[in-house]
């Protein structure tokens, strides 16, 4: 099976969101059945069905993040070093059009939020920009059209 990087911090991110849902919501939900249970008639009854279906919800969850630490690659950043872009790196853009300076890491799938500067190595920004060099220009495929950059800085923090 292929191994899937990430981050520390998003392997530790998965960690609390598995005890979170082992520990606390797993826990809950079950008594909430029970609770629904006593009710009666579980045909008509809205609170029961709900709890099933959220208990649904959260055992897929469960095998889901097992699925991902089990296949995970925990890569840290700190201890890669280089001026080429690979995974982990933070590399600064700069939009040949607008001339607007923006910054990114490059981190697992998982724990991707580009609001917070973070894309994930398989998008289209990063696979244009991995294997580029401080001086390089890359073309990537938007939804508006082409965007062309060039890479400012290469770091690994």
């Amino acid at each position: 099976m292929n191994k899937i990087p990430m981050t520390p911090t998003g392997f530790a991110a998965l960690e609390a969101e598995l005890k979170e849902l082992k520990d606390i919501e797993r826990p809950a939900i079950i008594e909430a059945i029970a609770e629904a249970r006593e009710l009666g008639d579980l045909k008509e009854n809205a609170e029961y069905h709900s709890a099933r279906e959220r208990q649904g919800f959260i055992e897929g969850r469960i095998t889901e993040i097992e699925s991902m630490i089990a296949v995970a690659e925990v890569i840290d950043p700190k201890k890669l070093s280089g001026d080429t872009i690979k995974f982990g790196a933070t590399v600064e853009l700069e939009d040949e059009e607008t001339e607007q300076v923006k910054k990114y890491m490059i981190v697992g799938s998982e724990e991707s939020d580009v609001s917070k500067g973070l894309i994930a190595f398989d998008s289209p920004v990063a696979r244009a920009i991995i294997g580029k060099s401080v001086g390089d220009f890359v073309e990537v495929q938007t939804p508006k059209g082409i965007a062309s950059y060039e890479v400012l800085k290469v770091s690994f923090n």
